[in-house]
């Protein structure tokens, strides 16, 4: 079968010059949470590697959003530094996209300015802080927010924006029973639950009219017992179609209850707790972490099972992410009738793997998921272990016994 992998596709407004995406993977490199060279450096380099669209990840909507003070925060100040980016990407022929959500209890007070918030009071063991319970009068304030970012996306020179509605941040976790146990109208039922994402869709694709693509991203299960599974989460992508989005990007995994079901793998801890600098936080990782964030076994393309259902199931285009590392299994996903593949670690890897991938039949990159990156993400900019010089040896050790599970 002929491979579809360099043929364009089109997702409403925007047509990608083959059908890769570079995932929203969060590369922690906005300090003050603002562009950077480093930011634009990446994905320039990703851009020029051929991939189709690169995705720009995490941007909050507002300032409560924020989980990390190298993340960026979407307002007027910055779009001009976000323009110099997308002008270099769209001149390397690729098109640029940028993730937009809310991280809800995913903070701490000293980050987003106030008490984190979500869909219900609580406390998250592992930022770890208290958490406030949205009052249903603040919701349309925040769903606003949301369509600003949108705009604000345009006049960046964005081609798509990427809702995120997946991996437990806010709008995952009014979706989800785990963290959703409110009393009122937008708790219960999971037509209740999916109101606050409802409102947050008008205001996105009001925005996003009729020149911006939306994609939006979503998770298939929770990856624990108790949360979201596949029954519930049809429904919320058959809405998602109903809204008329142009692609829904298939995930999964809960960041403050299951994070290696998102990445899979094993969390290297040596590595988090060497770039970490406070003390007490390094501490309690090294002691407690192997029982706090537990490895999944990786396997490559590990969601395709649970996509498969969802692609029989909907019309719209969907996009599968999750565990790509080789030509051979892309093709495969995509003859499974998926529009689109989007990579993250198989990109920070090798930026230019596409390009290889368009002269080798069976280009594999050499990413061992060891999670080196994900490892130093929460501490410094996310990076590739082939990519740094003078790793510390016992840093080395860790990933070669990573490597070799």
């Amino acid at each position: 079968m002929e491979s579809k992998l360099f043929t364009p596709v089109t997702l409403g407004p925007l047509t990608l010059r083959n059908r890769t995406i570079r995932s929203a993977a969060f590369e922690s490199m906005c300090p003050g949470n603002k562009p950077s060279k480093m930011l634009r450096d990446y994905h320039v380099s990703v851009a020029q590697g051929g991939v189709g669209m690169t995705t720009i990840a995490y941007a909050a909507v507002c300032q409560s959003g924020l989980s990390f003070d190298r993340q960026l925060w979407m307002r007027p100040e910055i779009v001009p530094g976000l323009k110099a980016i997308t002008d270099e990407i769209h001149e390397a022929g690729a098109a640029a996209s940028i993730q937009l959500g809310h991280c809800g209890n995913m903070s701490h007070k000293n980050i987003c300015g106030v008490t984190p918030v979500s869909a219900s009071t609580g406390f998250n063991i592992y930022s770890p802080t208290f958490v406030r319970g949205l009052r249903k009068e603040e919701l349309p304030e925040i769903a606003r927010h949301f369509g600003e970012a949108v705009n604000l996306a345009r006049e960046a020179g964005f081609d798509a924006v990427e809702i995120h509605a997946g991996h437990g941040y806010l709008i995952s976790q009014f979706l989800s029973p785990y963290t959703n146990h409110r009393k009122d109208e937008f708790g219960g039922s999971l037509e209740n639950r999916m109101r606050f994402m409802n409102m947050c869709m008008e205001e996105v694709m009001k925005a996003a009219g009729n020149d911006m693509a939306v994609l939006v991203k979503m998770n298939m299960r929770d990856g624990f017992k108790g949360g979201m599974e596949i029954e519930e989460s049809l429904q919320v992508a058959k809405r998602l179609e109903e809204w008329g989005v142009h692609a829904i990007v298939l995930s999964g995994g809960f960041v403050s209850k299951a994070p290696m079901y998102v990445m899979r793998g094993e969390m290297p801890l040596k590595t988090m707790t060497h770039y970490m600098t406070c003390w007490w936080l390094k501490y309690s990782v090294r002691m407690f972490g192997r029982f706090m964030v537990p490895g999944v076994p990786f396997k490559e393309a590990y969601f395709l099972e649970d996509a498969l259902t969802f692609r029989k199931a909907l019309k719209l285009p969907l996009v599968y992410v999750g565990g790509l590392i080789s030509r051979e299994k892309i093709d495969e996903v995509l003859n499974d009738g998926f529009e689109c593949v989007q990579m993250g670690r198989a990109l920070l890897n090798e930026p230019g793997f596409v390009n290889r991938m368009a002269q080798e039949e069976k280009a594999r990159c050499n990413c061992g998921h060891s999670n080196y990156c994900i490892g130093r993400m929460y501490t410094i900019e996310m990076a590739c272990h082939h990519k740094v010089d003078n790793l510390p040896a016992c840093l080395k050790k860790e990933i070669e016994k990573l490597e070799a599970k």
